[in-house]
């Protein structure tokens, strides 16, 4: 796969320093395509640094050139050879999904883990799945509730706990910043959908972490000053996993007529769906200080998009939503995702912002 991609990325038009350092959430409840968006600006941006926050119940999916990774440690940038791979202090991880992962990416020797990130061990998995408000409330049942509990009582144990762990033990805060200060690009990787976000979601039923943009900074260690886009991940229509509110949701005959049927990479579970919502769009702008928006899966809703990777290429009638939508929303929608592969994109930030460097 490497000799693949080498030939690949040789022959691509390397976009840098679009922005030192950019900061990539969910507008919705999950499952938007952030690990596509991601794998996307590791390619094209290629980045000094990737940041994966959040835990093990987030899966990002990743497909390129046929083939298939559903990550739950690693940052959806490893495509990109020469980035290196951050896990920060405020992550929490499984100690074999991290390994086994760093197998099948191939990226050991250039992903590292902070000496404060929390890890959850099968004690935590079986407190979570004996707890019937755990399943009342739909969570994943991965550990990560118990985990984050244990840490906040101060007595979870960390990655410098673990001598498995020795070898891939950094200060990630301090090499990350330092990568910042020196001009150098670093991307973050949010968790999951802002809805979700345990301070601003839709309570009870949310995620045991704060998945907002200012959420996954206090992650990573990097305060806000020093970040320069924010991305926010939008699908074309909205889906949920598990119990919770869904406005407008659609019914089971409906999703499979609209074509919107899913299931959740980590459990498998079908995702509920309805159409795109712009108030919780709004909403989702605002709080996250959004300065750029990535749309994706617009060919579910267009099927002659599928696959388009320019803009004038595009039906007319998924122009004109796109355009709607920005237009209310007041934030420029700069990728469009028109298919699975990584590459199968729309990128209009020439167009939008001229050079590039901002």
């Amino acid at each position: 796969m490497l000799d693949e991609l080498t030939l690949y990325t040789d022959k691509s038009t390397i976009l840098r320093d679009i922005t030192p350092v950019t900061v990539v959430v969910g507008g919705f409840f999950g499952d938007e395509g952030k690990g596509k968006v991601v794998s996307y600006l590791g390619l094209k941006d290629r980045p000094s640094a990737a940041v994966r926050t959040g835990s093990i119940n987030a899966g990002h999916t990743v497909s390129f050139n046929g083939r298939v990774w559903k990550l739950r440690v690693v940052p959806s940038a490893f495509l990109w050879r020469s980035c290196r791979l951050y896990v920060p202090a405020g992550a929490l991880i499984s100690i074999q999904t991290f390994l086994s992962e760093v197998r099948e990416t191939e990226c050991n020797g250039r992903i590292f883990v902070d000496f404060n990130t929390g890890v959850i061990t099968e004690e935590h998995v079986a407190r979570e799945n004996a707890d019937e408000l755990m399943k009342s409330i739909g969570s994943t049942r991965q550990g990560v509730g118990a985990a984050g509990s244990d840490r906040v009582m101060r007595r979870l144990k960390l990655a410098k706990d673990y001598d498995v762990l020795r070898d891939y033990l950094r200060d990630v805060a301090l090499e990350v910043n330092d990568y910042v200060d020196r001009g150098e690009s670093v991307l973050i990787e949010g968790t999951q959908g802002f809805y979700l976000s345990l301070y601003f979601g839709t309570y009870p039923y949310v995620t045991s972490r704060d998945t907002s943009a200012s959420g996954v900074l206090s992650e990573v260690g990097l305060g806000p000053k020093k970040v320069d886009d924010v991305l926010v991940v939008f699908k074309s229509y909205v889906t949920r996993v598990g119990e919770g509110p869904l406005p407008n949701e659609l019914s089971p005959t409906d999703v499979e007529k609209l074509g919107f049927s899913e299931r959740a990479s980590v459990t498998g579970r079908i995702r509920r769906a309805a159409p795109f919502n712009l108030e919780l769009a709004r909403k989702a702008v605002i709080i996250n200080s959004a300065t750029q928006i990535a749309l994706t899966k617009i060919d579910a809703l267009f099927k002659d998009a599928y696959n388009v990777r320019e803009w004038g290429k595009l039906p007319p009638n998924a122009r004109a939503w796109i355009d709607d939508v920005e237009n209310v929303l007041k934030v420029p929608i700069t990728l469009i995702g028109t298919g699975e592969d990584v590459m199968a994109i729309v990128d209009r930030r020439q167009d939008v912002f001229g050079s590039l460097k901002r």
